[in-house]
Parts: structure tokens; C-alpha cells; sequence
């Protein structure tokens, strides 16, 4: 009998650099309407060092099930669309409502 090797699935796109902006941007505003359609809203705080931290806002910044969204929604899709991506945490500290996240920013958001 033969011994089985382990197997490792990675993310095809995971690169060594920068992440991309524009790309991250692009994803984050493809993934905005369903979250915007549950009540919530996501905030691009930064990207650093292959790791993308957002606030989840709304009814996201309340909501038990706004982790396993993050992990296994937007964090699966970022690291699908944006080379660089490793992981996606969300802010501790995140506002409520995203006039709270905006608050002092000098931002205007468009109505629904």
C-alpha cells in the first residue's frame, strides 16, 4: 500500500508585490451591491503587506453572520480578482452606519 500525499490548495493569484488599487477597487465595487442589498456597505480602510482591511457598515456592522460574509465571501473573492491579496480582516472598531464611517471624511456618498 502506498502512502497518499497531502494536497495544498492555494489561490492561483496570491503574488509577492503591491497590491493593485484599481483592481482592488474594481472587486470591492463588484462585491458592494449584495452586500448593499442585505443593508450593509464595505469601507476599504487599507491594504498593507498582502492583508485588506475593511469596516463593515449597516446592518453588516451589527450582524453575526457579517464574519463568515467577510471570510468566506469577500475575503474568497479578493484573493480570486486582486494578485497580492493573502487575507481580509475587518476593522474591531467599525461605525454602524456608513454616515458614521464617512463622518469628517469630506465624502459624498450617491443615493440609492
Amino acid at each position: 500500500m502506498t502512502e497518499a500525499t497531502p494536497v495544498s490548495i492555494s489561490p492561483s493569484t496570491v503574488a509577492d508585490g503591491p497590491i493593485d488599487e484599481g483592481k482592488l477597487e474594481e472587486a470591492l465595487n463588484y462585491i458592494r451591491p449584495a452586500v448593499q442589498a442585505d443593508g450593509g456597505d464595505i469601507i476599504l480602510l487599507g491594504a498593507d503587506d498582502g492583508t485588506v482591511s475593511l469596516q463593515m457598515v449597516g446592518a453588516c456592522g451589527g450582524c453575526p453572520m457579517s464574519m463568515m460574509t467577510l471570510k468566506a465571501g469577500i475575503e474568497r473573492i479578493l484573493m480570486d480578482r486582486v494578485p497580492g491579496v493573502r487575507e481580509v480582516v475587518a476593522s474591531a472598531d467599525a461605525p454602524g452606519t456608513l454616515d458614521e464611517a464617512t463622518e469628517g471624511l469630506g465624502i459624498t456618498l450617491p443615493s440609492l
